[in-house]
């Protein structure tokens, strides 16, 4: 098949997020139609719904207040409003997937490959810069779309940029641990790059992709010239409920991993939703109004389409961070261990940056601080955005990459 019939298959292709998508119109559901039994309490003051769902229930609330003044007719307008936010809900859904946008972008050259991961060269003039990104979520996140990229806009800049595809794990990799992918694939990745261009890189690692970049700097520092850490977790019990998270993970997927060699995707979807249980009833009723055809609907769908096409996580993977740093806080607590080593931030001697927006609700900004005083030489830069607005919306150019890309102006070595 010729690579323009390919893309034409692609373009066909159905949507399926948001992913799982009974999940979220179930919570969305549950909560709506917990209102209905429990309006009576709004005027106590939300006492009897928890944190996590306040929010909505406190926005119905004050909509109601806004619209309706008589106490009777209250019931029957929260009917109508629940209807309404159903309505908005499915039609942006169906907005979504039936948008004309599909991510057009040609991979660039491939620097070096073993078994499900690549290295793509993005070019660039002057000191190398190595991206790694999460495993969880593909790559391209740092390369999203030809008006949001980051990895395109540092080569720009007069960097030689990298960044580590790590693919989904096939046979080989269902049995890999962390020391796997990191002492072997993202070492390899190094060792490629240091032939490549002959000097020492500067590290970048975003999520937990920063956690994969701190054990790498601490074993080859000398191969590298800095680090920098956006948005990496290192107290897992910053926020209550995390330990609780891992361990209530493990129990009810563990027989499944056993049997697949991994986390599959929408398992790993579901506890990203558990963080904000109506984050995604709350942004498709807001797409659900947005013109199709501006530069923010795209942007959205860009970002949905990532969202959605994560990948699973090798089982012994999932296991060290929902038992390991989940569970037991492994990391911050010293227990983390690399080929038998343990992973210690006070023990990388490197420039180091960590970028912690002050809104993420993935990495809670006291996880990642803690990894930052814990480091010896470390420089702090707290934006206002987001744990994917650092790196992929309007505001991320001035609020994120510019200081990103002065600082390592003054630390990377050509």
């Amino acid at each position: 098949m010729g690579q323009v019939d390919a893309q034409a298959v692609a373009s066909r292709k159905p949507r399926l997020g948001p992913r799982p998508l009974m999940l979220h119109l179930g919570l969305a559901q549950a909560i709506w139609n917990g209102s209905r039994l429990a309006w009576p309490s709004w005027s106590n003051g939300l006492q009897n719904f928890p944190p996590a769902l306040r929010s909505e229930e406190e926005a119905l609330r004050l909509e109601l207040a806004r619209r309706e003044s008589d106490p009777e007719n209250l019931a029957s307008a929260l009917d109508r409003q629940i209807r309404k936010r159903q309505t908005e809900l499915l039609d942006g859904i169906t907005a979504y997937r039936r948008h004309a946008y599909r991510r057009n972008l040609d991979d660039p050259p491939v620097l070096w490959s073993e078994g499900s991961a690549r290295l793509l060269d993005y070019g660039g003039d002057g000191p190398p810069v190595l991206l790694v990104p999460s495993l969880i979520n593909r790559g391209y996140i740092l390369d999203l779309s030809d008006s949001c990229s980051l990895a395109r806009w540092l080569a720009e800049q007069g960097f030689r940029v990298f960044l580590m595809d790590w693919g989904a794990p096939g046979e080989i990799e269902r049995r890999f641990s962390l020391t796997d992918y990191i002492a072997g694939y993202l070492e390899s990745a190094l060792d490629a790059v240091r032939q490549e261009t002959g000097a020492r890189p500067l590290l970048l690692g975003y999520c937990m992709g920063g956690l994969l970049a701190l054990a790498l700097a601490q074993r080859r520092q000398n191969d590298l010239s800095a680090l920098a850490l956006l948005a990496t977790p290192w107290n897992f019990h910053a926020t209550p409920g995390q330990a609780a998270l891992g361990r209530a993970a493990l129990a009810s997927w563990g027989g499944v991993m056993d049997i697949l060699g991994e986390l599959p995707v929408d398992v790993l979807q579901s506890l990203f939703a558990l963080v904000d249980p109506m984050a995604t009833a709350r942004k498709f009723r807001h797409f659900a109004h947005l013109d199709p055809e501006s530069a923010q609907a795209r942007s959205f769908v860009a970002l949905e389409d990532w969202l959605n096409d994560g990948v699973p996580l090798a089982a012994p993977v999932a296991r060290e961070c929902l038992g390991g740093w989940y569970a037991q806080n492994s990391a911050h607590e010293g227990q983390w261990r690399l080929a038998g080593r343990p992973v210690r931030p006070d023990a990388v001697d490197l420039p180091s940056l960590a970028i912690i927006p002050s809104e993420d609700r993935i990495v809670p900004p006291g996880s990642a601080l803690a990894l930052a005083e814990a480091l010896p030489d470390c420089t702090i830069h707290r934006p206002k955005a987001g744990h994917i607005g650092m790196v992929a919306s309007r505001g991320a150019r001035t609020r994120v990459w510019e200081p990103l890309r002065d600082w390592m102006r003054g630390k990377a070595v050509s």
